[in-house]
């Protein structure tokens, strides 16, 4: 996510009371819950740092597969066609890849990678919350050499078919190459599918395919087999069978407590899934797949990893993400009402 106007709020300034009092200890708690660190104390193995000082707004990530242990990822908004290659051993950044071919960039929210190493940047983002007439995706072949350098990429014109709309999690599957958006919406939004091939001569209408209930989604990934779809937000997230495009759910995923988490892919062993946040120094954090993964040989997913029909009714439950977004609101409000009552107390005359 950009950097925000004032239309575009926070995601915890939904917190915020009525009362002018009230409302600026919602606003210290939000400052509060800025200032923590990126990633939780305790994290499983396999996490990392990002250490480029211009890594500010880390809003995508896709795990490289020619590269082992190497993640992309791009700033937020308008920074420049710029896309980062950053070792998970070290945290340092190996590669900087400037696009061209694209124009400026208006509010890049997401990369993925597709089938034969192509990389997949998707400038979907709309912080005025649909008054882009259009957004774009942006393709190009993953540096088969890490180093700085150039590389031109092809643009992409998207509309959806129900107009307009803020979007900041793009996912192209493995094994077909389409292309998928998940848009933002606080009360739920849908997944949309693409053209079978993106065609850089016209306009790719995307056209909804399923609803995704009770998640703001942020960003998603598909497992590296394409059996399953990962789908995250602030305080949640969804574990998907891809079921040939028909989604069901199969468990809420631990999404780490992050600054500001907006990016979300797999260990290309298909074990983990990879937690990013925005912030400088922002932290990676790695969760174990539910069920050991459906592209580690565990218990996971067995569904079909055809494109399939997509346009099926969805089967997905948002239930359970929607009780993670409410006890994370209720823990940052409980606080507020909590020093709130701390303050009259202290204020009431002594007898």
């Amino acid at each position: 996510m950009r950097r925000r106007p004032l239309n575009r709020p926070h995601p915890l300034r939904r917190f915020r009371a009525a009362r002018p009092g009230f409302a600026g200890l919602a606003g210290l708690a939000a400052l509060l819950f800025a200032a923590l660190p990126a990633a939780p104390a305790v994290a499983d193995d396999d996490g990392f740092t990002m250490k480029d000082s211009r890594i500010t707004e880390s809003s995508g990530l896709a795990a490289s597969r020619q590269h082992p242990g190497v993640y992309w990822t791009h700033n937020d908004s308008d920074d420049g066609a710029y896309l980062y290659a950053v070792d998970s051993e070290t945290g340092e950044t190996v590669a900087t890849v400037t696009m061209t071919g694209v124009g400026t960039p208006r509010d890049v929210e997401a990369i993925s990678m597709g089938p034969d190493n192509k990389l997949y940047v998707g400038d979907i983002g709309d912080n005025l919350g649909g008054t882009w007439a259009y957004v774009w995706i942006y393709e190009l072949p993953e540096p088969k050499e890490l180093k700085d350098q150039t590389l031109k990429a092809t643009q992409y014109v998207v509309k959806y078919e129900d107009g307009a709309r803020d979007a900041e999690a793009l996912m192209v599957h493995p094994k077909t190459g389409r292309v998928y958006i998940a848009d933002k919406n606080e009360a739920g939004g849908s997944l949309y599918e693409g053209p079978a091939e993106l065609s850089a001569s016209g306009t790719n209408v995307f056209k909804k395919v399923a609803a995704v209930p009770d998640l703001e989604v942020t960003d998603g990934a598909f497992s590296p087999d394409g059996k399953q779809l990962a789908l995250r937000a602030y305080f949640g997230g969804i574990l998907y069978d891809w079921n040939g495009g028909k989604i069901k759910k199969v468990e809420r995923l631990s999404v780490p407590l992050q600054r500001q988490g907006e990016s979300v892919t797999f260990r290309t062993d298909g074990s983990k899934i990879m937690y990013g946040s925005e912030g400088s120094g922002s932290s990676v954090v790695a969760r174990d797949v539910p069920g050991g993964g459906s592209g580690s040989g565990g218990s996971g997913s067995s569904s079909s990893d055809s494109d399939g029909d997509a346009s099926g009714t969805t089967q997905a439950d948002g239930e359970g993400t929607s009780s993670t977004v409410k006890v994370g609101a209720l823990a940052v409000a409980g606080a507020v009402v909590v020093v709130w009552g701390f303050r009259r107390l202290l204020r009431r005359p002594s007898s």
